[in-house]
């Protein structure tokens, strides 16, 4: 169940990265959702480097947005690689 949620928030963030990244992404749903759950990881990521542990904790700070900035970077690295 657990991987059925992060798929669904993923669709989400990665939905939102292809509104704010310009330009025509040919991608389907599922990558889509792909894009979002590998934009979260890079995004935590970042934020982990940005501001340290969570104290173990598996909820961090950088949250939504932060997954939202990773897809955003996914996504123009793929558009780099595909052009």
């Amino acid at each position: 169940m657990h991987y059925l949620w992060m798929f669904l928030i993923g669709i989400v963030v990665g939905a939102i990265a292809r509104l704010i990244m310009p330009g025509s992404q040919n991608i389907g749903l599922l990558m889509t959702g792909v894009l979002g759950v590998a934009g979260s990881f890079v995004g935590g990521f970042i934020g982990r480097l940005v501001s340290g542990s969570a104290d173990g904790s598996l909820l961090h700070p950088a949250g939504l947005l932060m997954s939202v900035v990773g897809a955003v970077l996914l996504l123009f690295i793929w558009g780099k690689l595909n052009s």
